[in-house]
C-alpha cells in the first residue's frame, strides 16, 4: 500500500462520525510507510472497540 492510499484509509477512519476529515497530503512526506501503516492499524483497532462497546450498550434496551 502506498503512502496515498494508507492517508485515504486514515482519512475515512477518521470520519467515522459523518464528518469528513482531510488530512495535508504535505505530511506524506514526514511520514514512513510502517509509520502510516501503524497509524491504519490503531484506527482500526480503536474503530472496532467502539463498535463493540456500543454493541454492549444496545444489548440493555433489547427486550428480554
Amino acid at each position: 500500500m502506498e503512502k496515498e492510499e494508507l492517508l485515504k484509509a486514515i482519512e475515512e477512519l477518521l470520519s467515522f462520525d459523518g464528518n469528513d476529515t482531510t488530512i495535508n497530503p504535505n505530511y506524506l512526506e514526514y511520514f514512513t510507510i510502517e509509520e502510516l501503516q501503524s497509524i491504519k492499524e490503531e484506527l482500526e483497532r480503536k474503530h472496532a472497540n467502539m463498535v463493540e462497546e456500543h454493541l454492549e450498550w444496545m444489548q440493555q434496551f433489547k427486550k428480554v
